[in-house]
């Protein structure tokens, strides 16, 4: 124990005598631990808010009995149904507004709640009296008590002047929703004798027809599918954690760097150390542990950092969940124990793993060759051919995994093998480059330009990798994001080509906002449709009515189409399908479709396959006239209006305060189309943010390389400087060598981005939406990448430079006395 504690002193004393290497080696982890664990942070808060949400009934929706004309319906139905043994428990729900922030707010009754629909163990046996009996209590999330700044207890009035029961936490409340007695909810949101749903519990008994206890009144909805929203926001969560994974990755090329110049730079301390009579296990065991007090000290200021990144980015990222797939996040961000032992473990681990390299050069190498100077640089250029072979095998498995692979887990696959096989072919590329450079050249002093390039790249190669990366993986998502952005304003308009939605209570009610509407010169069109829900190959669909109108046929979002594709939907013949519905069911242009309907199978001819973005079910969209002989039974409520542009909003107030819609059922489009707009730039905003942090960590990569080369690299200038060229002229050659390298690279990276946004449209996003979008080129982003990676390679090389001019020629001279 004690000579490893002197082993151990004499180690570290190495990072005393050098604090600039510790500075880079701690850079590096801080900034790997950091990203990794803010992204994990993130997906971690998102997750436990899902399992919130589905812990109360709303995360994933129970099946459930609904109003069949009308958004509530009586009390009495309720106790017919269990009477004839139907398990059915009521709900109210509503909107409620405390202190201008609005709340969702259901009544359940505890007793008859189904266990399927959630649990809510703060209402259990012991707790039913005081929740049932007055005063009663109204169960919040903490984020929601915290908002609405009261503590357990405190009685709160609703807007409107209604009195709520006293607040109680329930931690596994998601935000935003409150919960309260069944009667309680009927007095606040005056629907005394009314209910909005009934949910369904599991039976042992068959109860009768629902038709034969309530008539028309009631409709069942089946529960949902839960892969719907998991397959969404689990696509969502793996593109952050490639993100994240990337970061650690070039965090990790700073590691590899730093522990690589140290350990050569220890040689001849190693030497010494065997040489009395350390043996290289106990040597390695000593250094083992000197790496992972390193790593665990990096690991916790990257994780306090990565709590910080991920505070910042968790708004952003909750309103995208939210606003894009209906699911609720917490704006409070709550760490677990696992989040934190995870983030060590992965600082040692990545640690470990940087410095596999030099640790087996310790076990291998002999007393005598550690001696030798250089070792680091030599092996690695010795090295290069086997990276070229290595760089090929990674992109033909690239190709093969494309060819071969059909699920998402294989096109991320891709992905990686293309950018792992890119980044270990810069190397040999930029060295061919320098060559080719230095071959052409014919003055001396251009020719040593070339040549000390090609010995200074072995050092740059892990950051040049780095920063290739990262630009690649830049230009890869911003072109995918922009041309997402360009794709989605354009389908929208399409999709949402009405200026108005309508979707009445009833038929009656809809014949009736139909008749005032023809009186009402500012509407210029009343368009029909419909929708039904049907399975084709296990697989839920909807049916879409639509009405033959220019509507329409302007500008739905088709992709590929027959010639005269409107006029076979007209004659209820044709019908234009969706492009996931396309794609799962290996369907083209003209081929034949059969749909289930109430009067039989309905044969239909594929006439034109449409986008239809973000929607995880598969759409058929007929004829509006087709659609209601083939489905008779299911009410006229829906339709679209064209409006006089000006007169929209007047036209929806008078709508909302004759006929009583709220706005689930009267939507004005153009204030739809701005809201999902704001939604989709919030999304864009984290990806946004996650692009710079990575472009920030491979200049730091850049700058730790070169401010670590900076030092050895001078036995090789001092020569220059002998020889009559001055400190200005040698930093100026300083700063154009790395920038050169940087602008190589960066050229490169250009068509590689290129390659990895083609990759995200038409693999990953194919794997995981169903739908593909078209690829774009956009040159200013591309130029704007490009400059902003000049910058930071600018930024990482000024430092280096301004030494060397500030340089003593004394220490020159010394140099160049003790080097030649």
């Amino acid at each position: 124990m004690k000579q490893g504690y002197w082993i151990l002193a004499v180690m570290l004393s190495h990072w005393r005598r050098h604090p600039l290497q510790l500075t880079t080696l701690m850079v590096g982890l801080i900034s790997a631990t950091a990203l990794w664990s803010g992204v994990e942070a993130l997906n971690q808060q998102a997750r436990t808010s899902y399992d919130r949400a589905a812990a109360v009934f709303g995360g994933s929706r129970p099946a459930m009995l609904v109003g069949q004309r009308d958004s509530t319906f009586s009390q009495q139905l309720f106790v017919d149904l269990r009477r004839a043994g139907w398990q059915v428990s009521p709900v109210v729900e509503g909107r409620i507004r405390i202190q201008g922030r609005p709340l969702r707010l259901l009544g359940i009754e505890p007793v008859t709640f189904p266990a399927q629909a959630g649990s809510i163990p703060a209402i259990g046996a012991a707790d039913l009296k005081s929740f049932i009996g007055p005063p009663g209590e109204t169960l919040v999330a903490p984020e929601t008590l915290i908002a609405l700044t009261g503590t357990e207890g405190t009685v709160l009035v609703t807007d409107d002047g209604a009195l709520l029961p006293p607040l109680k936490v329930h931690a596994q409340l998601a935000p935003g929703v409150v919960i309260v007695d069944i009667g309680f909810a009927q007095s606040t949101l005056h629907m005394q004798g009314r209910l909005s749903r009934l949910l369904i519990g599991n039976t042992r008994s068959q109860p009768p027809l629902l038709e034969a206890v309530t008539g028309d009144m009631l409709r069942y909805v089946a529960a949902d599918a839960e892969t719907d929203l998991e397959r969404l926001t689990d696509s969502f969560h793996l593109n952050l954690s490639a993100f994240g994974l990337l970061s650690f990755l070039v965090g990790l090329f700073i590691v590899y760097s730093a522990v690589g110049l140290a350990f050569e730079q220890r040689m001849p301390m190693l030497r010494t150390l065997r040489a009395c009579g350390v043996s290289s296990r106990k040597l390695n065991g000593v250094v083992l542990i000197e790496l992972l007090v390193l790593a665990i000290a990096g690991g916790l200021v990257g994780l306090v950092c990565g709590y910080l990144i991920a505070a910042a980015l968790l708004p952003n990222v909750a309103a995208s969940l939210n606003g894009l797939y209906g699911a609720r996040v917490s704006g409070a961000l709550a760490l677990r124990p696992e989040w934190w032992i995870a983030g060590l473990a992965m600082s040692a681990v990545g640690t470990l793993a940087a410095s596999s390299t030099s640790l087996l050069k310790v076990v291998r190498l002999s007393v005598l060759a550690m001696a030798q100077p250089y070792a680091w640089q030599q092996s690695q250029r010795r090295w290069l051919g086997y990276q070229g072979v290595m760089a090929v095998a990674m992109l033909v498995a690239a190709i093969t995994v494309l060819l071969v692979g059909g699920s998402l887990i294989s096109g991320f696959a891709v992905l990686a093998a293309l950018l792992l096989g890119a980044a270990l072919a810069l190397p040999v590329l930029l060295e061919v480059v320098l060559r080719i450079g230095e071959r052409s050249s014919r003055q001396p002093l251009v020719m040593w330009f070339w040549a000390d390039s090609r010995q200074q790249l072995p050092g740059l190669s892990l950051a040049l990798m780095a920063l290739l990366l990262v630009l690649a993986v830049n230009v890869g998502v911003g072109t995918m994001v922009e041309s997402f952005s360009k794709t989605f304003a354009a389908w929208l308009d399409g999709r949402l080509a009405a200026d108005v939605y309508v979707n009445a209570f009833s038929d009656a009610q809809a014949r009736d906002i139909e008749a005032r509407l023809r009186s009402r010169p500012e509407v210029t069109a009343i368009l029909p449709s419909g929708r039904a829900e049907i399975e084709i190959g296990g697989w839920p669909v909807e049916v879409l009515g639509l009405a033959d109108h220019a509507t329409y046929r302007d500008r739905w979002p088709l992709l590929e189409s027959r010639s005269n594709a409107w006029d076979d939907v007209k004659s209820g013949e044709g019908a234009l399908v969706s492009e996931q519905l396309a794609r799962r069911l290996k369907l083209r242009l003209g081929d034949r479709l059969g749909v289930s309907t109430p009067t039989g199978i309905w044969s239909l001819r594929v006439a034109a396959i449409y986008a239809d973005y973000g929607n995880a079910k598969g759409q058929i969209a007929v004829n509006i006239d087709a659609f209601t002989g083939r489905f008779p039974d299911l009410p006229r409520t829906r339709f679209g209006l064209r409006v006089t542009p000006g007169k929209i909003g007047p036209l929806i107030d008078d709508m909302r305060k004759a006929f009583h819609l709220d706005e689930s059922r009267l939507s004005d489009q153009s204030a739809l189309k701005m809201e999902s707009t704001g939604i989709f730039n919030r999304t864009f905003a984290v990806t946004a943010a996650l692009n710079m942090f990575t472009l920030g960590v491979a200049g730091v990569a850049l700058f730790t390389s070169l401010l670590t080369l900076s030092s050895s690299r001078l036995p090789q200038l001092a020569p220059l400087w002998a020889l009559g060229v001055t400190r200005r002229q040698l930093a100026g050659i300083e700063l154009l060598k790395t920038m050169s390298i940087a602008f190589i690279t960066a050229m490169l990276a250009l068509p590689l981005g290129l390659l990895v946004a083609w990759c995200l449209i038409a693999v990953v996003n194919v794997r995981a939406f169903g739908w593909r979008l078209p690829f774009h080129v956009f040159p200013l982003h591309l130029a704007e990448l490009v400059g902003v990676a000049m910058f930071a390679s600018l930024l990482a090389t000024l430092i280096p430079v301004v030494r060397l001019m500030r340089l003593p020629p004394a220490v020159l001279i010394k140099i160049f006395a003790n080097e030649r």
